[in-house]
C-alpha cells in the first residue's frame, strides 16, 4: 500500500518514476532507518512521513536543475535533498559534502546498496572543500542549514558564473531573505526568485530560493570554518 502511496504522492508533484526507482527509494528509506538506530539522522520515523516530508520535499527542486548538470549538495547530512535527487535524476553527477564523518559513512553504505552512479560523498566543512573548488559547480543547493546570509556564503563560492544556488527554507522567508540581501550581492549573486510550495497531503508550506550567479565570489569568501555562521555578512 505504501509503494502505491508514494507513487501518488509523486503524482501530484508531477514525477513519474519507474517502478525500479520507486523500489530504489523504499529501500532507501530502510537503509534510513536501519542506520538512524545508530546514529542523529532524522526523527521522522514512520514510513508516510519520511516519504512526504523527505522524499517528496527533496524532490521538488529537480525541475530547476538543468540536464546533466554538476551538483553540490551542501550539509547533506541523511543524504537530502542529494540522495533523492539522485535517484530521480540519473543524469546530474552530484557531490555530497558534510562535516559529520559517521554520516559520510552511512551516505557511502546508501550508494553502494543502492547502486548509485556519478555520485560521490566529501567529508568536510564547506568553507575548507571551497578553497579547492571554487565555481566548479552549475548547481549548489542546501535544505534547511542554516540563515540566509550565513547560507550564501556557504554556497555562492561553489557555483559557476551563470549557476545557480538553490536554498530550501521554511515558511517565512521575507525577513531573513532581507536581512541577506548585502551578502547575497557581496558574494556574486541576485536573486532570480522565490518559489513557495505545499507539499502533498500536508498544510506545510515551504520555499525554493533560487539565486543566480553573475559575479566571480571575491577571493576572501568564504571566510574561515565558523566565521559565516558566527558573523554572518550584514
Amino acid at each position: 500500500m505504501n509503494k502505491e502511496y508514494l507513487k501518488e504522492l509523486l503524482n501530484q508533484v508531477n514525477v513519474e518514476l519507474s517502478d525500479e526507482k520507486i523500489n530504489k527509494f523504499i529501500s532507501f528509506k530502510d537503509i534510513l532507518l536501519e542506520w538512524s538506530e545508530k546514529i542523529n539522522l532524522t526523527t521522522i520515523t514512520e514510513e508516510k512521513e519520511i516519504y512526504k516530508k523527505h522524499f517528496v520535499d527533496s524532490i521538488i527542486p529537480s525541475k530547476y536543475i538543468k540536464e546533466n548538470s554538476k551538483v553540490l549538495d551542501v550539509g547533506t547530512g541523511a543524504g537530502f535533498p542529494g540522495i533523492p535527487l539522485k535517484i530521480t535524476r540519473e543524469d546530474i553527477d552530484i557531490t555530497l559534502l558534510d562535516a559529520v564523518n559517521k554520516k559520510i559513512n552511512y551516505l557511502n553504505d546508501v550508494i553502494k546498496r543502492l547502486n548509485l552512479d556519478k555520485i560521490q560523498t566529501v567529508h568536510s566543512r564547506a568553507e575548507d572543500f571551497a578553497k579547492e573548488n571554487r565555481e566548479k559547480f552549475d548547481v549548489v543547493i542546501s535544505r534547511a542549514v542554516a540563515n540566509m546570509s550565513t547560507l550564501s556564503e556557504y554556497l555562492l563560492p561553489f557555483v559557476k558564473i551563470g549557476g545557480t544556488a538553490i536554498c530550501m527554507k521554511g515558511p517565512n522567508i521575507d525577513e531573513e531573505l532581507n536581512q541577506a540581501k548585502k551578502a547575497i550581492n557581496i558574494l556574486g549573486g541576485k536573486v532570480q526568485e522565490v518559489i513557495e510550495y505545499t507539499i502533498p497531503d500536508t498544510d506545510l508550506k515551504y520555499n525554493l530560493v533560487i539565486i543566480k550567479k553573475e559575479r566571480n565570489t571575491p577571493k576572501q569568501y568564504p571566510r574561515k570554518a565558523g566565521k559565516p555562521s558566527s558573523e554572518p555578512i550584514k
